[in-house]
This record gives C-alpha cells, sequence and structure tokens, in this order.
C-alpha cells in the first residue's frame, strides 16, 4: 500500500481531511530541499478548521491533548510534503523529528506527547520508514502560544 493510500485511510479513521499547506508566517520557506533531503521549518498545530491551537502542557493540557496536538502537526508538514513534492510517495522515510513542547518547568513527558507526530509518520510511511530519529524538548514558550512546534528530515526520491 502507498504513502497516499495509508494517509487516506489514516485520516478516514481519524475523521478528518489533510489541511491546505500552511503558508510561511515570516521570512522563511517552509521546505527546503537539499540532494536527498528534504528539511521542514517548525509546524504549528492547526485545527482541520483552520484554528491554531494554544496551550502549555503541565499547566493548560495534559499529555494527551499534547499528542493530539502533535498528531494535528505533523499533518501539517505531510500537507506542506504533499504540496512541494506532488506526492507523499516520493518520501522514502523519515529521517529526524525535532519536538518542541511548550510545558512548565515539572512536566516532563515531552516525548510522550512528540510520540503524536512519530505515530502519524509510523502509520503512514510503515514501521521500518515512518520512524526515524527524534529528540523531544521542553520550551517556556513558543511561538503564538502553541503547545508544540515540529520539524522533520525526510529522505526523498528526486
Amino acid at each position: 500500500m502507498s504513502a497516499e493510500a495509508r494517509l487516506s485511510a489514516k485520516l478516514a479513521e481519524m475523521g478528518i481531511n489533510l489541511p491546505a499547506a500552511a503558508a510561511a508566517k515570516g521570512l522563511y520557506k517552509t521546505v527546503i530541499f537539499d540532494g536527498h533531503l528534504a528539511y521542514t521549518s517548525g509546524h504549528l498545530p492547526v485545527t482541520p478548521d483552520g484554528q491554531i491551537l494554544k496551550g502549555k502542557l503541565g499547566k493548560d493540557c495534559d499529555v494527551e491533548a499534547g499528542y493530539q496536538a502533535a498528531e494535528l502537526t505533523a499533518l501539517g508538514i505531510l500537507a506542506t510534503m504533499k504540496a512541494a513534492l506532488g506526492s507523499l510517495d516520493r518520501i522514502r522515510r523519515v529521517v529526524r523529528l525535532f519536538g518542541m513542547v511548550n510545558s512548565t518547568a515539572d512536566f516532563d513527558q515531552q516525548p510522550a506527547v512528540t510520540n503524536g507526530a512519530s505515530q502519524l509518520f509510523a502509520d503512514v510511511f510503515g514501521p521500518e520508514h515512518g520512524i526515524g530519529a527524534r529528540s523531544a524538548m521542553g520550551a517556556g514558550s513558543l511561538p503564538l502560544g502553541v503547545p508544540v512546534e515540529i520539524e522533520a528530515v525526510f529522505e526523498i526520491e528526486q
């Protein structure tokens, strides 16, 4: 089954559609290509109706809400990649994810939150190609008060 077909099945299961690729909100590109690698800029969690999620883990959000925010963020990354490549089937594998979690000083579940993105990529690209290296860190604040911001690096077919 192709990545496009797995994504369609996952979206049907979630009851949502792939969002439109977000435009850059500043002086940067949402994705840049270097040889066989694609580097995405940090993406934020946006709901299917275009609302930017807000909150701080350990104060306004629990781990499950953070997980769902990371999942929405991963969908935004996939929308960016699909717009740039024409098809997610050109993605060979996830190389690396970097998840930043807006959290209180005593919150220590950043990896569990970032799993929302990791699991979505594993579901779409399969466990062998959808799970890459990863870091998850806490941040005292993130742009626009969002609970997560995630960057990704993908290996792509030329």
